[in-house]
């Protein structure tokens, strides 16, 4: 009885430990938390390899980890419907913060603006263990606002 006591006690002892380094950098999951609203600090202008615009708004913004790195997911919001091609453009690392443009391609013809969910769009990227060193925020960015998330 105090083989299984001790085997019990040693197990719990174990996973209570697990819990306790989930802010440190070597704990995957504690890489990047909630994202929140920030500045705008690129312009919407393009670039002639890629003409498309930014989104209008950044609604959200998670980083999950996964084996080989953290996948970035962000959901934005269109002015109207029928926006499409949808991707997250890797801009160059600065001061450790990694800033992606969210650009979408308008509709061809005017389309109607009808209800929030309805208009928004979801996309996604991936980042490696090797492009995350030494990368503590990423950015993502729209037109009107941008989210970010802190390691």
């Amino acid at each position: 009885m105090t083989k299984r006591m001790l085997a019990t006690l040693s197990v719990l002892l174990v996973l209570a430990a697990c819990g306790s380094g989930q802010r440190t950098w070597y704990n995957p999951f504690g890489w990047f938390g909630g994202s929140q609203e920030t500045e705008s600090l690129v312009q919407d202008v393009g670039t002639p390899q890629d003409p498309r615009p930014l989104v209008d708004q950044v609604l959200s913004l998670s980083v999950e980890p996964f084996d080989g790195g953290a996948i970035i997911q962000a959901t934005g919001l269109p002015q109207t419907q029928g926006f499409w091609a949808a991707e997250l453009i890797a801009e160059p690392v600065v001061d450790g913060r990694a800033s992606f443009r969210f650009v979408v391609v308008p509709p061809v013809e005017p389309m109607r603006v009808s209800t929030q969910p309805s208009r928004e769009i979801t996309v996604a990227t991936t980042l490696t263990n090797r492009d995350l060193e030494g990368i503590s925020e990423i950015i993502v960015t729209g037109a009107r606002n941008a989210r970010s998330s802190r390691r």
